[in-house]
């Protein structure tokens, strides 16, 4: 008999972007492993993008809970998050400030507490309609992992959380984040209660352990992000032979901030203008408000926004491409973090252009050859490596592959019998003693534990 897994994921399909992918591939892989997943998400998402294309990919026999939710549209929020940016600078939007502040305190740890009530709701029908065996919680947002004490509370159903990016930096960094100080109340909450915990990359795990010593080593992974191969082509489209082209997808917002890159576009066409001509540039994916003023001009040197596309669309223009741009901002907690994308970008074996300063991205990089690093915040050491690209470009000396090693680490397909272990550890047996100091993996031996040094 197979294990059954209710799976809540607010970000879930008909929802875009890459914050969908981790949840979604596990749902499509899980059932290979020995587990029948459920989805609980929500009715009328409220959120940025949509990308319906995606729900091709949920298996048919999975089903898909919709549960409702109170929170006001996107368009909505976005223009208080806009109050909020532009208040300091306009007398006119400071009553929106202050309603968006108050929105902040209130609204914790995130606007989608909203989504709870429904939520709530679904889940104790699912599971005292159908006994489902475990409940996976991946976040953010964060406020859905309250969902876990009513799990256990109530229908006595052990819980994992996932943490597909780390609670405090999330709150620090993303949109209309709420409190602080209340949000890390809850986080000790629902940890003291969970089963297991997985965590995006080893970094994030250890940063956990250190933050909450009760939590028990031998119930906490890393699982990374990683790619589908049934999403790559079998061969890559050949790139324009006029130009070099560079290609960035994904959100760009204050942690994945592209105003290094382009100042140090800029200045490549300051030095080398000629030379500058023949680099082109493309950002696909949504660009936060926060950070548009800082492509002002940028059409004229040869970088263009194209905005959200499809997920498949996404990866044939990065596959079309002569290099892969890979941006991270030196932001307290980015040192603990991957962008999910740069896991395609290693299966597709493009060299990678990877904007980071050292940590968890850096050593990534270095340690699979993805392509060439550079401090995000120096551009004139940008100006020098994109100077370098073009001339090789011009010189036919620039490869189109990259020499990416050990990628298959990295396939959602294997991934997806790592969370299955993780499952099947939280349902088997109580919380281990928070005692507890074994480091052991989910197979019972050390789970590639280099990877991640």
């Amino acid at each position: 008999m197979s294990l059954r897994v209710l799976v809540v994921a607010y970000a879930f399909p008909p929802v875009g972007g890459a914050g969908v992918q981790r949840m979604l591939k596990l749902v499509k892989y899980l059932p290979e492993h020995g587990v029948r997943p459920c989805v609980l998400s929500v009715e009328r998402p409220s959120v940025p993008v949509l990308d319906p294309s995606l729900l091709q990919e949920v298996p048919q026999a999975v089903s898909i809970l919709r549960a409702p939710t109170l929170e006001p549209s996107y368009a909505a929020k976005d223009i208080a998050w806009r109050a909020h940016a532009d208040a300091p600078k306009r007398r006119s939007q400071r009553p929106l400030r202050a309603l968006a502040q108050l929105g902040r305190k209130l609204l914790v740890p995130d606007p989608q507490v909203l989504w709870l009530p429904g939520a709530a709701q679904a889940l104790v029908r699912r599971l005292r309609a159908e006994q489902d065996d475990v409940v996976l919680i991946s976040g953010p947002p964060f406020s859905q992992f309250l969902l876990g004490l009513l799990a256990a509370g109530v229908c006595r159903t052990p819980f994992v959380l996932d943490y597909r990016d780390e609670w405090t930096t999330t709150n620090s960094i993303y949109e209309m984040s709420g409190s602080a100080r209340a949000a890390e109340r809850l986080e000790r909450a629902v940890l003291a209660r969970a089963s297991a915990v997985t965590t995006a990359t080893e970094e994030f795990r250890e940063h956990l352990l250190e933050r909450f010593p009760s939590l028990d080593p031998a119930r906490t992974f890393a699982i990374p992000n990683g790619y589908d191969s049934a999403d790559f082509p079998a061969e890559l489209p050949a790139p324009p032979s006029d130009r070099l082209l560079i290609t960035y997808t994904g959100t760009v917002f204050r942690l994945t901030s592209a105003r290094g890159f382009l100042d140090g576009v800029r200045l490549f066409h300051e030095r080398e203008r000629a030379l500058a001509a023949r680099l082109a540039v493309q950002f696909v994916g949504r660009i936060v408000e926060t950070e548009a003023d800082a492509f002002d001009g940028a059409d004229a040197l040869g970088v263009e926004r194209i905005g959200y596309l499809p997920h498949a669309q996404a990866l044939s223009a990065l596959a079309a491409s002569h290099l892969a741009l890979c941006l991270l901002a030196d932001l307290p907690g980015a040192e603990r973090i991957y962008p999910a994308k740069i896991f395609e970008i290693m299966r597709l074996k493009r060299p990678a252009l990877v904007l980071t300063a050292e940590g968890a991205l850096a050593r990534l990089v270095r340690r699979h050859r993805l392509g060439e690093l550079v401090a995000p915040n120096d551009p004139s050491a940008i100006a020098a490596a994109l100077e370098r690209a073009v001339r090789a470009f011009v010189e036919g000396t620039l490869p189109l592959t990259s020499s990416a090693i050990d990628v298959e680490r990295f396939d959602r397909r294997s991934l997806a019998g790592e969370f299955a272990r993780a499952l099947e550890l939280a349902c088997g047996a109580a919380p281990a003693s928070p005692r507890s100091t074994t480091r052991q993996s989910l197979a019972g031996a050390d789970l590639d534990r280099h990877e991640w040094r």
